[in-house]
C-alpha cells in the first residue's frame, strides 16, 4: 500500500473516530436525559440527534476556536467536514435502536439500552468509514480542516 492510501486511511480512520465521539456523547446523553424523563421514542430519538449534532459539530469547532480561527469560519469547516458523516451515523444508528426489540423501552439500568447503543453506534462508525473515506479523496470531510491535508 502506498504512502497516500494509508495518509487517506488514517486521516478517515480519525475523522469516523472523531465523528462517532461527538454522536456517542450526543446520543447517549439524549437517551438517558429522555428516559429519565419517561419521554416517548420520537422526542427522545429527536434529542439524542440534536445533541449528537451538537456535539459532533463542537468537537470539531473547539480546537479550530482555540488556534484563534473565528467562530463563523469555525462552525462553517464543521458544518462542512462533519455533516455527512454524523448524518449517515444518525440514520444507521437510530434506525438500528429502533429495530432491535426493546431497545427503546429499556430503563437506564437495563443491559438492553446499553448495549443496543453500544451495537448501534459501533455499526454506524462501520458504515460512516467509507462515507469519510470517499469525502477526503475528493478534498473533502476532513480534509477541509487546517492542518488534514
Amino acid at each position: 500500500m502506498d504512502h497516500a492510501a494509508t495518509s487517506v486511511d488514517r486521516l478517515a480512520l480519525s475523522a469516523t473516530v472523531h465523528c462517532l465521539t461527538g454522536c456517542a456523547i450526543g446520543e447517549i446523553l439524549g437517551l438517558v436525559i429522555a428516559t429519565a424523563l419517561g419521554w416517548h421514542d420520537l422526542p427522545s430519538v429527536l434529542l439524542a440527534i440534536v445533541l449528537a449534532f451538537v456535539f459532533g459539530y463542537a468537537l470539531t469547532i473547539r480546537p479550530l476556536l482555540a488556534s484563534g480561527m473565528a467562530f463563523r469560519r469555525a462552525g462553517r469547516l464543521a458544518i462542512a467536514s462533519d455533516t455527512l458523516s454524523i448524518t449517515t451515523m444518525e440514520i444507521v444508528d437510530t434506525v438500528i435502536v429502533l429495530v432491535i426489540p426493546g431497545a427503546m423501552a429499556a430503563g437506564l439500568i437495563d443491559p438492553l439500552f446499553w448495549g443496543s447503543l453500544i451495537v448501534a453506534l459501533a455499526i454506524a462508525g462501520v458504515v460512516a468509514y467509507p462515507v469519510n473515506r470517499w469525502l477526503i479523496v475528493r478534498g473533502r470531510g476532513h480534509a477541509v480542516l487546517p492542518g488534514h491535508h
